[in-house]
């Protein structure tokens, strides 16, 4: 089998594929600081989990936004697996062509998910990943990389908001009752929720416009549950894109 990890700066998002299968996929919180070590028991403790062990992932494949987690996931393979795992990174084989100034700036989850929409799509079509960043990725009509839009991620911007307000609560998640909130907990969930929706939308549109095509707009991420279902313009959610890209690259590669 092979394992396909996506290392995020909030969460650590990895699976184990039998050909294009995805056998399991599993989550958990990324930590900066982790060893080798501590990777591979995590990893071989979810796969028990689920009945499978590290003699199974015969290949692997990482792509890490965590510069210093890049090295400890490779050397866990190398340890732990029996094998060099594919890094993602500058001179990667993408399958497609890349219009962008200077590509060793494109981040490794955005070059994935560009991988995996073009896979699916050909072109035109744009990537919505809701993570730690809310990151747009657009794919041309000539099926090329053409760059994209970051904005701050949901969290950080709840993050941001109760630090600074010293009387405003955290709130979780959930759909509001109405846009007008009753209450400052529901006052917060409907910026948010609306904010997001609606701050998606626009972009959505505008970058419809550059492309000059009707483009087909995909989300993925953790959060993307939460703020699609308000959206307009997002026509669906596939939380194991970025695995699936990660997968194709591999076959481009390994």
């Amino acid at each position: 089998m092979l394992l396909v990890v996506d290392v995020g700066n909030t969460q650590t998002h990895f699976g184990a594929f039998d050909g294009e299968r995805l056998v399991q996929h599993w989550r958990f919180a990324t930590a900066r600081d982790s060893t080798a070590d501590e990777l591979g028991a995590a990893l071989r403790n979810l796969m028990e989990l689920r009945a499978l062990g590290l003699a199974d992932l015969e290949a692997s494949i990482v792509s890490s936004t965590v510069p210093q987690l890049a090295p400890e996931w490779r050397e866990m393979a190398c340890r732990y697996l029996g094998h060099e795992p594919v890094v993602v990174g500058p001179g990667i084989r993408t399958g497609m062509g890349i219009r962008y100034p200077n590509p060793a700036e494109i981040g490794a989850d955005r070059l994935v998910n560009a991988v995996a929409i073009r896979e699916r799509f050909g072109g035109p079509a744009i990537c919505v990943d809701f993570g730690t960043a809310v990151n747009f990725d657009l794919i041309s009509v000539q099926g090329e990389y053409v760059g994209g839009v970051l904005a701050p991620g949901v969290e950080i911007s709840l993050a941001a908001l109760t630090e600074r307000g010293a009387k405003l609560p955290r709130i979780d998640l959930i759909a509001p009752r109405s846009v007008i909130g009753k209450s400052t907990v529901e006052a917060i969930r409907s910026g948010v929720i609306y904010g997001y929706a609606g701050l998606v939308d626009s972009i959505v549109r505008r970058l419809r416009e550059e492309l000059g095509e009707e483009s087909d707009v995909i989300a993925t991420g953790g959060l993307a549950g939460h703020i699609v279902p308000f959206t307009e313009e997002i026509d669906e959610i596939d939380d194991l894109l970025t695995l699936t890209g990660l997968r194709l690259l591999h076959e481009r590669n390994a």
